[in-house]
């Protein structure tokens, strides 16, 4: 398949020509358009139990639907939020990615949740992360403008937990505090995600979290009282 990636980095839309047999994985709620002869199957991807665990884990859709080319044809997906978009092409490797940014992937690329240890609790990525492994093309969203960083082996690198869209298996992590006690509780940073190459990195130039922060003292209180 392939693909065209336009409006970006604010609102990038991605338009996939499939090839005739060709077929992509797309979260539920991402179609945009698709021409005729592209035939559509929404299912539980690795069955109700395995989809249930990345809903209820990993903050993806329950259901997830499948476009299949039977006679060739193409589609347009776009994320709920105005952000980028970005192709990256595992090889029978293992990309982790964070709730929210899995937007499609080739069908044949298997999708799963990981544990991202204890202390990811607390960060806003959750206890569990996205596990994307095989072969085949990925494409992976974000808020705001997606940042690519390469680690070289041993090199440390720190990231703002609302900041990750994704990271290769070879890089190694932890999360922890910004700094002492005064620095977590009023900084305004929290935890952040420290990494250890060799491996690659993508990061997102927004925080939902922080926009969040900024919107909801705004928001006048709907109070019922008088």
């Amino acid at each position: 398949m392939d693909e065209t990636i336009q409006y970006r980095p604010s609102f990038a839309l991605l338009e996939l020509d499939l090839a005739p047999g060709d077929s992509v994985r797309a979260e539920a709620g991402a179609m945009v358009s698709h021409s005729d002869g592209v035939a559509i199957e929404t299912g539980a991807t690795g069955g109700l139990l395995g989809s249930l665990k990345r809903s209820v884990l990993g903050g993806e859709s329950l259901f997830q639907n499948t476009f299949t080319a039977e006679t060739g044809g193409s589609v347009t997906l776009a994320p709920a939020l105005p952000g980028d978009v970005i192709r990256h092409d595992l090889e029978d490797d293992r990309l982790l990615v964070q709730s929210g940014s899995f937007l499609a992937a080739d069908a044949a690329i298997g999708l799963d949740t990981a544990f991202g240890g204890a202390k990811t609790f607390f960060g806003s990525e959750g206890l569990f992360l996205l596990e994307l492994t095989g072969t085949g093309p990925a494409f992976l969203s974000s808020y705001g403008a997606i940042h690519e960083v390469e680690l070289a082996e041993g090199e440390k690198y720190t990231v703002d937990t609302g900041h990750i869209v994704a990271f290769e298996d070879s890089a190694d992590f932890s999360v922890d505090a910004v700094g002492g006690l005064r620095s977590t509780l009023f900084s305004g940073e929290g935890l952040v995600c420290r990494f250890t190459g060799p491996g690659r990195v993508w990061l997102q130039s927004r925080s939902q979290d922080a926009f969040l922060a900024w919107l909801l003292p705004k928001i006048p209180n709907q109070s019922s009282g008088g």
